[in-house]
């Protein structure tokens, strides 16, 4: 039997660094987001982050804001977003999706009933950035019942000790914050990133994906060097929201992306 949590370190075990997009279930409208991200997927995405609508998304920036907010008043609520990987596994989808939303909304829904379904639905995994590992005890046990994956976040202010508590508690991957900041895409990719990187090892045995602020095929091979995975969420959503055809823009952009990271493999 294959198991859920399983199925994303795999996802970083490749020749190659694994390229993982971020997009926001419902935006431009809920058929068009499963569009866009069955093109990712098609387009060589090694695994993709779902995300689920919420209103105070404080992690994000103007971009990916923006895409929720028009989300929300498509209607896009936390059950419908299950509902959206049950559809991409119907539509034959088969790498690894993880939800990536806030708690709130999933405390209101119920933490077990949430996971539950979730594993139900097809998903192999949660990234929730405002559950500090500190707190997440009670989510924790669910996803372990369920087999389902748990990405924690360390952010370059992180604290070894900090470093320590998520190298124990976080499953499948642990997602690296590039920079002190909200997400969106960036000039620049801050000089300290290698040395981030090498605190983190001290203590990690997971994969290592890194997010906020890669845009373009060069940054991702620079990061892809440093670790096993980089995330690219803002830059889609701009895509998607300057093309008259969002899912073939998309999928090219992750098609480049992928291609670079092979290169540098």
């Amino acid at each position: 039997m294959t198991i859920p949590k399983e199925e994303v370190t795999k996802a970083f075990n490749n020749k190659h660094t694994a390229f993982m997009p971020y997009f926001t279930l419902g935006y431009p409208d809920y058929q068009t987001s499963l569009d866009i991200i069955q093109s990712c997927a098609e387009a060589g995405a090694d695994l993709m982050e779902l995300g689920m609508p919420f209103s105070d998304p404080l992690a994000d920036g103007p971009t990916i804001q923006n895409s929720t907010q028009v989300a929300l008043k498509n209607g896009v609520d936390i059950e419908q977003c299950l509902q959206a990987v049950g559809d991409l596994r119907n539509r034959g989808i088969t790498i690894p999706l993880m939800l990536m939303g806030y708690y709130n909304p999933i405390l209101n829904y119920g933490e077990q009933r949430f996971v539950e379904k979730a594993e139900a639905s097809g998903a192999n995994g949660f990234i929730i950035p405002d559950l500090p590992p500190e707190e997440g005890a009670s989510f924790e046990c669910h996803c372990i019942n369920n087999k389902l994956a748990l990405s924690y976040l360390l952010a370059p202010t992180s604290t070894e000790e900090r470093i320590k508590l998520v190298a124990e508690k976080a499953s499948g991957f642990v997602y690296l914050v590039s920079l002190t900041g909200v997400t969106g895409a960036r000039i620049d990719l801050p000089n300290y990133l290698q040395d981030f990187v090498g605190l983190v090892r001290r203590h990690v045995t997971d994969p290592l994906a890194i997010g906020f602020g890669i845009s373009t095929p060069d940054q991702a091979q620079a990061v892809g060097k440093l670790v096993e995975g980089v995330i690219v969420g803002s830059k889609l959503i701009n895509i998607a929201g300057d093309s008259t055809n969002p899912a073939e823009a998309c999928g090219q952009f992750v098609a480049d992306m992928v291609s670079a990271l092979k290169q540098d493999s």
